[in-house]
């Protein structure tokens, strides 16, 4: 904990929760590979910015949605300790449970009225093949659900955007496109460092936000496109 004078800065949770497609299109042309080694190869560059903001704990978990959903790490662990085991893909696309198991979590308790805006980053590469609406009205109906940074990431030309838009649910902030391993990579460091970094700053550096976001969310990477790599696009 940071000191100060006549005792500790007790330090406030900050949530991030991984919310990855497991289906069985996330099997072919190695997006699963890919989603495993992106995020194993961004929790160094998590800790490092954790431990720039010593009065924010960052807690991290995931969520896995195929065939219905699951918690792959269903402890909110510091990032300092977390672990990624690969996913496995296989099944249908379960994004609606995804969203209630997420909801679940948005409430208080298990939430507390200290905590920093969570950080859901929900990953796709196709189409829900549940009740997605009914998941994503479930998550907004907690307040937690509403203050938290809500991030998407469309793997391949066959995500659905449009409700991976809805899940974000601010028009200037789009879905990242990642059409090959290396942008997926690139957007998945973005958002395990900058957009870390701007919700765990201090609330008094989020001032004269847009309306309904508390957090200042940084520009996204412009990922640069190969042609000669043409064979690498999902």
């Amino acid at each position: 904990m940071a000191k100060r004078p006549g005792g500790e800065l007790a330090t406030r949770p900050l949530h991030f929760i991984w919310i990855a497609d497991c289906s069985g299109s996330m099997a072919a042309d190695g997006k699963i590979q890919a989603l495993n080694t992106a995020i194993r190869e961004a929790l160094p560059h998590m800790r490092a910015v954790a431990d720039e903001n010593p009065n924010a704990e960052v807690l991290v978990r995931a969520l896995s949605f195929g065939n219905g959903a699951h918690w792959h790490c269903s402890q909110p662990t510091p990032v300092a300790d977390f672990k990624w085991t690969d996913l496995l893909a296989d099944g249908l696309t379960d994004m609606g449970r995804a969203l209630r198991l997420a909801a679940e979590q948005m409430h208080m308790p298990p939430m507390t009225d200290r905590a920093l805006p969570p950080v859901l980053v929900l990953i796709s590469d196709g189409q829900p093949t549940d009740d997605f609406a009914s998941g994503l009205a479930q998550l907004m109906q907690e307040a937690w659900g509403k203050k938290a940074v809500r991030i998407a990431v469309a793997i391949g030309r066959d995500a659905d955007t449009e409700v991976l838009q809805r899940f974000i649910g601010h028009p200037e902030l789009k879905p990242l496109l990642a059409n090959d391993p290396e942008s997926l990579v690139r957007h998945i460091k973005w958002v395990s460092t900058a957009v870390l970094k701007s919700a765990s700053a201090p609330a008094s550096q989020a001032g004269g936000l847009p309306a309904g976001q508390n957090v200042p969310i940084p520009t996204p990477p412009v990922v640069p496109t190969d042609p000669q790599a043409a064979d690498d696009v999902w």
